[in-house]
């Protein structure tokens, strides 16, 4: 398994300033010699998670893509708006899914796409807080699938006016600040213990 780190926006948004923020923190990742990718949620069309659903139709493709992907990786970076004081419900219903059993790998340990994986969180939004109270949830979900959340995490405020258009950060130091958090996911998942 190479030092794969996964970039996923909590949006489904086609102009989502957090995905403008996963690909500079997948840049910093990258420096650091990881193979990078990003997931955008919005191509696998996953239905809101519900076990009579699971049960009549199992686990969507787009569900098992991620997972597998999740699965491949040694990491993960996650920017989300905040939504009412929290993460996305399309972020939500996805980690959701993907600690699911899949019928099809019944080898897999319980929470397989996440239980051990580098995590950094970050978050961007129009307003002044730039989303960090949704962090905190779901650094505690994440440490609760068995993610190694690193420390380093950033917020970025006032978002429509924050970037550059080619996606990069006006602010110098914020740029610097969300890269590091993309350089500590890899540097921590390229030094824990490969399974």
């Amino acid at each position: 398994m190479s030092n794969c780190i996964i970039g996923i926006a909590g949006s489904t948004r086609p102009d989502s300033l957090n995905r403008r923020l996963v690909h500079v923190a997948l840049a910093g990742a990258e420096a650091e010699g990881a193979e990078i990718d990003h997931i955008d949620l919005r191509d696998l069309g996953i239905p809101m998670y519900d076990e009579a659903f699971e049960r009549e139709h199992g686990m969507p493709d787009g569900v098992r893509r991620l997972r597998e992907a999740l699965k491949r990786s040694r990491g993960v970076i996650i920017a989300s708006p905040e939504y009412n004081g929290s993460l996305t419900a399309v972020l939500k219903n996805a980690i959701d899914w993907t600690t699911r059993p899949d019928p099809e790998s019944p080898g897999d340990p319980p929470l397989v796409a996440w239980r051990g994986k580098v995590a950094g969180l970050l978050s961007t939004s129009p307003g002044g807080l730039g989303g960090i109270r949704g962090l905190v949830h779901a650094r505690a979900i994440l440490s609760h699938v068995g993610s190694h959340v690193v420390p380093q995490e950033a917020a970025i405020p006032f978002g429509h006016d924050a970037f550059h258009g080619d996606g990069s950060i006006l602010d110098e130091n914020r740029h610097a600040l969300v890269e590091s958090v993309g350089r500590a996911v890899a540097t921590l998942a390229a030094r824990l213990p490969r399974d």
